[in-house]
């Protein structure tokens, strides 16, 4: 649980030191989580991930899916990976 928390709290952060170049996918990262936290307790990378490229398969717009795609990247790089025991 902790980690999670850590992972929102990173996102968070993150978002808030966005460059100013990256309004468009800051809006989209922030509808996303506050889409996923109204309907879950807890929200992690991995949602967003998921919710991110749900939306890259159903757009058609062109200029969204760039935004989309950046913003997956960014929530990517921020996620660290799962370990492999």
């Amino acid at each position: 649980m902790e980690q999670i928390t850590s992972m929102e709290s990173q996102l968070s952060v993150y978002l808030k030191s966005m460059d100013s170049q990256f309004v468009s996918e800051k809006a989209v990262l922030v509808e996303i989580y506050q889409d996923l936290s109204s309907r879950k307790a807890v929200v992690g990378n991995k949602d967003i991930i998921h919710s991110l490229l749900e939306k890259l398969e159903t757009e058609k717009d062109v200029i969204k899916l760039d935004v989309y795609r950046q913003a997956l990247e960014m929530v990517v790089q921020l996620t660290p990976d799962d370990t492999i025991n």
